[in-house]
């Protein structure tokens, strides 16, 4: 009896948590975002999936990447096998080690091909020569993958100290400081520049403004540094400001960014969709993932014209915990999840999503990192059995 009143109790708590306004994941994060395909414009808001191959079947890049990126990238294909889903993986392995680009040649090549791809963060290793780039950036600038989009949302059955919080980020993905303009002009002098352009900055506002219409959204707030990058932060706020005004119909405000972080750890609640450059995002995403209960919890999505990459928000690598069967496989499969909606594929997203939320409910299961003992391996065990449960035609356990 008690089981049967848990079940009750937790399909009320899905079914807002992803389909109405204080949990749109499933929509923000999914089939009606603005990520439109092969030569679309993205203001248009069409959405057309990569063609489909091999009798129905979708064939996207993965790659494991470093730290615990191999293991949970591994459970992903495990569930999915076992629910059936008709997706395929070509794996492409980028070692973080080398210092040629032979090998992210051949995954930004996959992910041309395939238009979709899953992927565990690639470490960057701070002992490398200057002239070597952080793959991640690389692969989104080569892709022009120029808007990162992240729901950090409470979830069922994690303990945090503030509650209800539902904040939508993007985040400009390609400019700023991560643009790898730097040199030493004279010894210890180190000049570094931070790009920002107009047609950037105008379409990642776009995007964002769009995206909160589309989602019922009241708020939209420009996080920004223009009191002393008066030129930089300067053109992205007024940008902003410029894109506001097609949209009446949402209220519009700015915050600078110390402000913001202050904000955000105090009174999280009167956030609601918030846009910012490159290296505010890396910040506030990051508060925003503790504030939900960490790292483990959050899926995050690269967005452009032509393609979609799926991956963990905040791009730690957790390379402390690698092979000791302990890291939080949620945000990965929720990334999972989102690809599957990108795809169309949204009855197995919805499926998936709700054995994810529904064993997320489950305290006995949690992983350390959200304050239990429970192994990746039972985690996911448990989300396949209820699958299982559901009546999906799966695969053997």
């Amino acid at each position: 009896m008690a089981a049967h009143s848990a079940a009750i109790s937790m399909s009320k708590i899905i079914s807002p948590l992803w389909g109405g306004r204080f949990g749109t994941a499933a929509k923000v994060l999914g089939t009606t975002t603005v990520t439109s395909q092969r030569n679309r414009s993205i203001l248009t808001g069409e959405h057309i999936p990569p063609p489909a191959k091999y009798g129905g079947r979708h064939t996207v890049t993965l790659i494991p990447g470093d730290g615990i990126g191999p293991e949970l990238l591994s459970h992903v294909r495990e569930v999915f096998r076992f629910s059936c889903i008709p997706v395929d993986f070509e794996v492409v392995n980028v070692n973080s080690a080398l210092e040629s680009d032979e090998d992210m040649d051949n995954a930004i090549t996959a992910i041309r091909r395939n238009g979709v791809a899953l992927k565990g963060n690639i470490e960057t290793k701070h002992t490398l020569p200057p002239s070597v780039k952080s793959r991640n950036n690389v692969l989104r600038t080569s892709l022009d993958l120029y808007a990162n989009v992240m729901h950090c949302q409470s979830l069922p059955g994690v303990q945090t100290r503030h509650k209800n919080i539902d904040i939508i980020i993007i985040r400009e993905n390609t400019e700023g400081e991560y643009s790898n303009l730097e040199h030493e002009s004279v010894s210890g002098v180190v000049e570094s520049l931070k790009i920002i352009t107009r047609n950037n900055s105008l379409r990642v506002a776009e995007y964002a403004f769009k995206l909160a219409r589309e989602k019922g959204r009241r708020r939209v707030t420009a996080v920004h540094k223009a009191n002393i990058m008066k030129l930089g932060d300067g053109l992205f706020l007024q940008c902003c400001k410029e894109v506001a005004s097609g949209y009446p119909d949402l209220t519009f405000d700015s915050m600078i960014v110390d402000n913001t972080t202050m904000q955000l750890v105090s009174k999280p609640d009167q956030f609601d969709v918030m846009v910012m450059p490159n290296l505010y995002g890396n910040v506030v995403s990051n508060v925003c993932a503790g504030l939900v209960g960490g790292p483990g919890l959050v899926p995050g999505a690269n967005y452009g014209r032509d393609y979609a990459v799926f991956e963990t928000a905040t791009r730690n690598t957790g390379k402390s915990i690698a092979g000791r069967n302990i890291a939080n496989p949620t945000a990965m499969l929720l990334a999972g999840c989102m690809m599957l909606d990108h795809l169309k594929l949204n009855d197995y997203a919805t499926l998936l999503r709700n054995a994810v939320l529904t064993t997320m409910n489950e305290t006995r299961l949690h992983t350390p990192d959200i304050g239990g003992q429970g192994t990746t391996s039972d985690v996911v065990h448990s989300i396949m059995k209820n699958i299982q449960s559901k009546g999906q035609l799966t695969a053997d356990l």
